[in-house]
């Protein structure tokens, strides 16, 4: 798709330049007294978190924000592989692939040594996570990911929209009711700051609370979580730009390094025409901010021209432009328990996203890791209000997710480091003449972790069965669910298995068959189903409330070798009777794909086939092999409440 070309222009991409508009300031309406969860700030990991709780009727979520509307322009860029599927959880990945741009190469240019005042390409790769998803790395406006959450939260059963036009000024979290779990401890104080009144205070209770706003977070601050880590020390400027130029590659990812002025970063942009630049500009001295280097845009495009010489950048429009610092840190704790939390208490409140972690914004690793910190939370916190799973669960959170923000800041400082050109105050100039081939093979070492999809939490009650790794060693357990494509039984129509992990808070187990035939009584998979279908004690019966569907809470998949089958042989759990209707659901069955064999790609032990549990998530939570019903059931008595 082609858009921009008269200018940048916000909004729905689906809507010509011509007449696309931004959307419309909504009306501010009174905030609810009382809620189950609060949500602060309208970031990625707000609205994610918001578009997560959204799906569950029986959840009272409220989400706030100081902004007077929604995000228009500027902001994150990239969508990292892992976001594309995460979005896919929520039924909004088709839109950001057709948008987005996709990028496919990364091009290098160094010094030319024979002009060294001027710049030449050295040479170009394949984007370094290709085949690591089925979805590429897309570039798309954060303001257009934003709008895909939240349509799709106004259209949720629960129709949610945010409260705009409010600042958190106080939040209070009582110790004596966190233990409590049907208490409401905490209290919100907001300000009302709407243009057509006075300012207004209002409270809201709740029974938890996610601080997604920012990183100078309100929330963190009550909560006096402390970021630790180096302060910033270097200056970027970064501006999404309209222009004419002869520079060859100014429609493919670029790293430039001059010889005396500096680095620039070039992303291209969606809609063909639009393109970010990041530009390196110089050091800042001890607790200044980049906002006090008092630079014009002119000024920033400017270092820009003079890095790229000899060619030519005819600025046409600026559509957004900032200054930031390179700095590094991350929370000493992501919830307000004590660090480590020796007694094991429950926590109530929680931050997210830069209230978090803070660092450049040049690897695509903010949007990309504070989305999925929404992504990993909001589940847990729908089960336990819902009474699936035992409070404890929500202690996951901090220990899975800060372990990801400490990975960041450390491939955030290598990667500033590299792309630098120009001395920091730890290194000296030449320290820091790293040439392109040093950012090309961290790039290529980080690539799973840069594209989201090499993110594994260690070993905890919802992450087990490591013994069992080489029954799928393609489905790396802590890992997400690594997607492959299969053959539904009953139409023939091809599936994507990854895409059947839905962002609705159900748990997935993937029965991968053995060279048995399954139509038969004696084959394991028909005993492991018979158990899932007729046990009193197995998962499936013990934790599916009266008068739900069979797949309301654990949702069951089979996958076989065999390609003979027809879906009448099988048993009846495989093809179960669903809905007020008893209608059949007949998307549960799959055989493997000539010549694009999931078990061949995913490791799968043919002769003993396996089971996958599968997060709600999308991550894996254990591999068992067909016959461990015993350990499947200790698995989930080990978190979940059975039904009452």
């Amino acid at each position: 798709m082609q858009f921009h070309l008269n200018g940048f222009k916000p909004g729905n991409y689906q809507i010509p330049d011509s007449v696309r508009e931004p959307a419309a300031i909504p009306p501010v309406l009174d905030l609810p007294q009382e809620v189950d969860v609060l949500i602060v700030g309208c970031g990625p990991a707000g609205l994610a978190m918001a578009r997560q709780m959204s799906e569950f009727a029986d959840i009272k979520t409220c989400i706030v924000d100081a902004k007077s509307g929604p995000l228009l322009f500027g902001q994150a860029d990239g969508i990292s592989c892992r976001t594309m599927e995460i979005m896919e959880g929520f039924n909004s990945s088709e839109m950001l692939v057709k948008e987005a741009y996709l990028l496919n190469q990364t091009a290098f240019w160094e010094p030319n040594k024979e002009q060294p005042a001027n710049i030449k390409r050295t040479h170009k790769i394949p984007d370094a996570r290709i085949g690591l998803s089925e979805f590429a790395h897309g570039i798309v406006n954060q303001a257009r990911l934003h709008e895909l959450l939240l349509d799709g939260m106004k259209n949720s059963v629960t129709h949610l929209v945010p409260h705009y036009s409010r600042q958190l000024t106080k939040l209070d979290v009582d110790a004596k009711l966190t233990q409590e779990l049907d208490a409401h401890p905490i209290t919100a104080t907001f300000e009302r700051s709407d243009m057509s009144q006075s300012p207004t205070v209002e409270t809201v209770r709740a029974r938890y609370v996610v601080g997604c706003d920012g990183a100078r977070s309100t929330v963190r601050k009550n909560l006096s979580i402390v970021l630790e880590g180096d302060s910033a020390n270097k200056a970027w400027g970064v501006m999404d730009l309209l222009l004419v130029t002869d520079y060859p590659d100014i429609r493919v990812k670029s790293f430039i390094q001059s010889k005396e002025d500096g680095a620039v970063m070039t992303i291209p942009r969606e809609g063909g025409y639009l393109v970010r630049f990041y530009i390196e500009l110089g050091l800042l001295e001890k607790d200044q901010r980049a906002s006090q280097l008092n630079l014009t845009a002119e000024d920033v495009i400017a270092r820009a021209q003079k890095i790229m010489q000899p060619y030519r950048l005819d600025v046409k429009e600026v559509a957004w432009w900032s200054i930031y610092e390179v700095g590094q840190r991350v929370a000493d704790r992501f919830d307000d328990t004590p660090a480590g939390n020796p007694e094991g208490l429950i926590p109530r409140a929680f931050v997210a996203g830069d209230a978090c972690h803070t660092h450049s914004p040049k690897g695509g690793w903010g949007l990309n890791t504070s989305l999925p910190d929404a992504f990993n939370l909001g589940w847990k916190v729908a089960a336990v209000l819902q009474g699936k799973s035992q409070p404890k669960l929500l202690q996951t959170y901090s220990s899975e997710r800060r372990k990801v923000a400490l990975q960041l800041i450390e491939a955030d400082r290598q990667l500033s480091s590299l792309v630098a050109t120009r001395p920091t105050k730890n290194n000296d100039a030449s320290q820091t003449k790293t040439n392109t081939v040093d950012i090309e093979k961290f790039m290529e070492r980080q690539s799973g972790f840069v594209a989201g999809t090499s993110i594994e939490y260690n070993p905890s009650m919802i992450r087990t069965g490591a013994e069992n790794q080489d029954l799928a060693s393609g489905f790396k357990i802590g890992q997400r669910f690594h997607s492959a494509q299969a053959i539904r039984v009953a139409d023939g129509g091809r599936q994507h298995l990854g895409h059947l992990n839905k962002a609705d808070g159900r748990w997935r187990i993937f029965i991968f068959g053995n060279q048995q035939n399954p139509a038969q009584s004696s084959s394991d998979v028909n005993s492991l189903v018979q158990f899932l279908a007729s046990e009193d004690f197995s998962p499936v019966r013990k934790f599916t409330p009266e008068g739900a569907d069979v797949d309301s809470v654990i949702d069951v998949y089979a996958v076989f070798q065999q390609q003979d089958l027809s879906i009448d042989e099988l048993p009846d759990f495989l093809w179960p009777a669903k809905g007020k209707y008893g209608l059949r659901d007949y998307e549960k069955v799959f055989h493997a794909e000539n010549g694009n064999d999931v078990f061949e790609q995913r490791g799968i032990d043919r002769s003993s086939g396996c089971m996958v549990v599968v997060r709600p998530d999308q991550h894996i939570a254990t591999v068992l092999p067909l016959t461990a019903q015993n350990k499947l059931v200790e698995f989930f008595d080990e978190f979940m409440v059975g039904k009452m």
